[in-house]
């Protein structure tokens, strides 16, 4: 099973793409200390302070003397950090809200329901700069403000699933069995959730880096000088003519993790979705 999923992955060039896109991303977190040939925060070069690329800062450095690339790299530790812990809290709450309130309908339902709606009333970044403004700033909040925002995505897709699943016949047969309405929701029922969960993830975990770095932009996200995406490129927004590099690098860093995710989130839905099975 897992050597036919990986055939049919690895047949997607553009799946393939993504997936370097994301393992590069990842071993750039992991291994930044090995990678970073600068301390990002200590190693000021003021002689060389918003300099352009060169064989020493070959991305340039900020007009604090910090080399870029390092700050990139440091950069990629925090973006994954929080977009990883901010899809499980979101995927992991909402899961078990949408379980719950599709197979039980009725009241829970409603109330449920009718929260996840408030919720998602609101833009997101709207609502997660509300969350920070009660939370306070810090990573550990952004993570938090962030998981938040993505609970009643997560729930109402559950819920539809949840809805179509209960009424099967397995489920049924599973009833008359004497199974009990836990083992049904959660050993019966979720697992056939699961390849939608993983895609839906890849999305969010997307959409997680984006609200990070908007949260970081406007000085909600992780407090300077902690290299991240969205406070370097508040950092440059003054220098974007005298020293474009400072701005573009970072950027460049966001939007090609965004692609890498979506293509591989685009190739793990063509391979588990059952439609895309006979192509």
């Amino acid at each position: 099973m897992y050597a036919l999923f990986m055939k049919r992955l690895f047949n997607r060039r553009t799946a393939v793409l993504g997936l370097i896109i994301c393992l590069l991303l990842l071993l750039a977190a992991l291994l930044a200390p090995v990678i970073a040939p600068f301390d990002p925060i200590k190693d000021n070069d003021y002689m060389n302070a918003s300099s352009q690329p060169s064989g020493l800062h070959f991305l340039g450095t900020d007009d604090y003397g910090r080399d870029i690339f390092s700050r990139v790299v440091y950069g990629a530790r925090i973006t994954v950090i929080t977009a990883l812990f901010s899809v499980a809290i979101a995927a992991t709450i909402g899961t078990v809200l949408g379980v719950i309130s599709g197979y039980f309908g009725k009241t829970v339902d409603s109330v449920i329901m009718r929260t996840m709606d408030a919720l998602m009333s609101f833009p997101t970044i709207i609502l997660a700069i509300g969350v920070m403004a009660l939370l306070g700033p810090g990573l550990s909040n952004v993570i938090l403000a962030v998981g938040i925002t993505y609970i009643p995505r997560f729930a109402r897709l559950v819920r539809g699933m949840v809805l179509s699943l209960k009424e099967s016949e397995y489920v049924q047969a599973i009833r008359v069995l004497g199974g009990s309405d836990t083992r049904i929701m959660f050993s019966h029922i979720l697992p056939n959730c699961i390849s939608v969960l993983i895609v839906q993830s890849t999305v969010y975990f997307a959409y997680a880096i984006l609200a990070e770095t908007s949260l970081s932009f406007i000085g909600l996200g992780a407090p300077p000088p902690e290299p991240s995406w969205g406070n370097m490129l508040y950092d440059s927004r003054t220098h974007m003519t005298d020293a474009p590099w400072m701005s573009i690098f970072p950027g460049l860093a966001i939007a090609v993790t965004i692609l890498g995710i979506n293509l591989l989130g685009d190739g793990l839905r063509d391979v588990l979705d059952p439609k895309q099975k006979g192509r």
